[in-house]
């Protein structure tokens, strides 16, 4: 059998299962990896595991242990709730809060996951009381940390960028981020002003916003105002008060103080990401800043097993020709002049029903120098910020965790269910919106 068609057929046969089933495809491409590298193509054991991505690994997993720790002891979310209080009441204001807060805490680190589940809780108990349309909470969360999660320092921006360095088109970060927030900016500011953002009364209804200037008595009335309207989730706008009106401990103060210097560290003075972050977390876990099991506990393993299993497999790709038939069938999907509408497009109906960071990101960037070469023209760059905005821009879809997560903050289960066909509708729309966008702007950014 020809070792090339077979990695081929294996690599597809994983983005299949990835959209089909639950099963981590990582762990199945470590085992077609071994199959196929050793039995097909005759390839040492230890040649097939040197296509481990071993300082991918290290990176993702120091990243994700350094904010893992500033997650369970409650910094990442008092400084979330600290900085809704920013609204001062106006309700119209409360959707771009949103996206700015979620925004943030998703750039500096712990990415779009960690981000959503943290903040959409407390944005959908304020946003109810408030007015806000469940949708618009949803999309300017999901979209607020999906614009931060190619941050050069975030996970998912560490496992772009790698990607892109395989294909030879490294020492683009800052434009790999730029593209994403340009996209997922415009498309936010279409959906506040679709479903009534600036039409939102100033100071929405009474609740969690009047509490902040109220304290105790404010807080009691938010309360009050939670058993009035039978709303589940505004138990969590009270905590948001109570939250929000503490000051950091001390361990939070340190946590906070590490993550900057550790920031600052590798902007200023080019340190290791990974290793800088693994450095930082054992200063913070000697400090007893956190318990060490639960923080090692809440790094997303499964999501690291995926992303460098994925690796691994196309490692075995290129070893065996695969990737070169990889690249021949998309290049025949295009010509250099469609090519960024187009990838775009692909990488987003695929992201709708897969693991954008784990299956999408892995699998396409590191084939951008040779789509080109086959097609005898277009930019390598470009297209690469069309693979990783494309399949971003689907992600607020109820089929991928940032939706998912969005739907379940919603308690009524006649709302939830509204948000599901809404959410689903809007990701759906994006695999057209994100081919246009990627056609019309790519090669500028890329460019600028």
């Amino acid at each position: 059998m020809n070792p090339a068609v077979v990695s081929l057929i294996a690599l597809l046969v994983a983005i299949v299962l990835s959209m089909t089933s639950r099963i981590n495809v990582g762990l199945l491409c470590i085992a077609f990896a071994w199959l196929i590298g050793v039995y097909v193509a005759d390839l040492k054991p230890d040649v097939v595991m040197g296509g481990f991505p071993v300082s991918l690994f290290l990176t993702l997993a120091g990243v994700t242990l350094l904010f893992s720790v500033a997650d369970t002891n409650g910094t990442l979310e008092r400084l979330a709730h600290r900085a809704v209080r920013l609204a001062r009441g106006r309700a119209a204001a409360l959707p771009i809060l949103f996206f700015v807060i979620a925004f943030t805490i998703s750039a500096v680190g712990p990415g779009a996951i960690s981000s959503v589940a943290l903040v959409v809780p407390m944005a959908m108990a304020i946003g109810t009381r408030a007015g806000v349309p469940h949708l618009l909470t949803a999309l300017m969360v999901a979209n607020g940390a999906n614009a931060g999660n190619l941050s050069p320092i975030a996970s998912v921006g560490v496992i772009a960028n790698s990607a892109m360095a395989t294909a030879g088109v490294g020492g683009h970060e800052w434009k790999v981020w730029t593209a994403s927030l340009v996209a997922h900016a415009v498309v936010s500011l279409a959906a506040y002003f679709l479903f009534g953002g600036g039409r939102l009364r100033e100071g929405g209804r009474e609740g969690p916003l009047d509490a902040y200037q109220g304290g105790r008595e404010g807080r009691l009335d938010a309360h009050q105002g939670a058993l009035r309207d039978g709303l589940h989730d505004d138990a969590r706008g009270v905590d948001t008060v109570a939250i929000a009106s503490q000051p950091l401990s001390g361990l939070q103060r340190l946590t906070l103080l590490v993550i900057l210097a550790w920031i600052a560290g590798v902007i200023a003075l080019r340190l290791n990401l990974g290793l800088s972050a693994f450095a930082a977390a054992t200063l913070l876990l000697i400090a007893g800043a956190a318990d060490e099991r639960l923080a090692i506990k809440q790094v997303p393993w499964g999501v690291i097993m995926m992303v460098s299993g994925v690796s691994l497999l196309i490692a075995l790709l290129e070893k065996t020709g695969g990737m070169d038939l990889f690249t021949t069938l998309l290049a025949r999907l295009a010509t250099p002049d469609t090519v960024n509408g187009v990838i775009a497009f692909v990488a987003g109906v695929i992201s709708t029903y897969s693991s954008t960071s784990g299956v999408v990101l892995p699998a396409f960037l590191p084939t951008v120098s040779a789509i080109v070469e086959k097609m005898g023209g277009g930019d390598p760059l470009a297209i690469a910020l069309s693979v990783s905005v494309g399949s971003a821009l689907v992600d607020v879809s109820p089929l991928s965790t940032l939706g998912a997560l969005c739907v379940a903050a919603v308690a009524d289960p006649a709302a939830s269910r509204d948000l599901f066909k809404r959410l689903l509708a809007w990701g759906l729309s994006m695999t057209i919106v994100g081919a246009l966008l990627c056609q019309l702007l790519a090669g500028v950014l890329a460019r600028a």
